[in-house]
């Protein structure tokens, strides 16, 4: 036998647990097919071991790609935190500044 529920109780006809999407997707950008003499961002959280692995990809890059360059994540700052906002809307004018090909985000490990 199946309870009814009482007046004080909330009744859903729908329950929707992924909720909307909050942006639209697209498809990504095309990857570089070749890294040499291109100019690569560096963009990190700060939260976990960049100022260790940055300087390992910048030299492994380097032997591996000729002429590749690296614009540092301290460029761009911290990407995270109180003032997330304020630098994430100054990535795009960073990017185009530097002439960048491609970015390394690094976030956590």
């Amino acid at each position: 036998m199946t309870a009814r529920p009482t007046l004080s109780e909330a009744t859903y006809e729908v329950v929707w647990p992924l909720g909307k999407p909050a942006y639209r997707t697209r498809s990504p950008s095309a990857r570089v097919p070749d890294l040499s003499n291109k100019v690569l961002a560096e963009t990190w959280d700060y939260l976990f071991r960049g100022e260790e692995i940055f300087p390992i990809l910048r030299e492994e890059l380097a032997a591996r790609f000729p002429g590749v360059k690296f614009v540092t994540y301290d460029v761009f700052g911290n990407l995270h935190g109180p003032r997330q906002r304020a630098l994430i809307a100054r990535v795009p004018e960073l990017l185009r500044q530097h002439k960048v090909d491609a970015v390394i985000s690094a976030i956590g490990a």
